[in-house]
């Protein structure tokens, strides 16, 4: 069961044994996101990082949404700043720079600020019944240049081009074909498969998974790259998975961040 730390809360946080899951929670709004939800998120996800016990993050949304973008009512407090030091890109950033697997687990509309998010992640699992849509060109609104070229090596030019100059809204199946989601599963099930896979990430060697995720996202260079490939020696990490393969048993691994 989950045990609910901040309920109540525009954002709120689960944690089910290793796995936490940070709920934007505005149901009533479709959890489009307030100015002050964008400028929490750094902080909520600094502490995430820094916690030993939390193995993989879940990002979702309550009430059968992920989000519907920023709240435009509160638009023009997000941009102080500008593209790389506005309210938006810094929480994008955090989530970006957690250290540890992140699932966006989509239902619903997935729109603007929502998306940013979404593609902010490692994975992204939706509903086949959710929709997606990136709406700058509706409002007037530069979207960010960050988020922009994001999109573009996530979904390639021109289907970013179709996202974002038609402003029009698009269904899983679609987003499955460009590859802005990984994969969808039918609604009743969404919730177990998201789970499923955070509890295999939650078993397999954390220095694993810490050095995969720096090397994709293009943060280790070599000398990085040896560094891990020592850790893993010396911390008993490539011991302890071969000796768990010859010896047929599940592996125990101890590395957490930090040791």
């Amino acid at each position: 069961m989950f045990q609910q730390i901040a309920p109540g809360f525009d954002l709120a946080l689960d944690r089910d044994a290793a796995v936490a899951t940070l709920r934007l929670n505005r149901p009533e709004k479709r959890n489009a996101i307030t100015a002050q939800m964008w400028r929490d998120l750094p902080g909520i996800l600094g502490r995430l990082a820094e916690d030993p016990t939390v193995r993989v993050l879940i990002l979702t949304g309550a009430g059968g949404t992920f989000c519907a973008g920023a709240d435009i009512s509160e638009i023009v407090a997000l941009g102080d700043g500008g593209d790389d030091t506005g309210a938006t890109v810094a929480a994008e950033s955090a989530l970006l720079e957690f250290p540890k697997p992140s699932i966006a687990m989509i239902e619903g509309y997935c729109v603007g600020g929502g998306c940013q998010l979404a593609l902010a992640c490692d994975l992204r699992i939706a509903s086949d019944s959710a929709r997606f849509g990136i709406t700058p060109a509706k409002l007037g609104i530069v979207y960010p240049h960050s988020s922009t070229h994001r999109l573009v090596r996530q979904v390639g030019p021109s289907a970013a081009k179709l996202l974002l100059f038609s402003a029009d809204l698009v269904d899983a199946s679609w987003a499955l074909r460009v590859g802005l989601v990984d994969e969808t599963a039918v609604p009743e099930d969404l919730t177990a498969r998201v789970h499923a896979l955070a509890g295999a990430m939650v078993g397999r060697s954390q220095l694993t998974l810490a050095a995969t995720k720096e090397v994709i996202d293009g943060r280790a260079d070599d000398a990085r790259f040896r560094e891990w490939q020592k850790r893993s020696r010396e911390s008993g990490e490539l011991a302890e998975g071969v000796a768990a393969f010859l010896e047929r048993r599940p592996p125990s691994f101890i590395w957490t961040p930090g040791t």
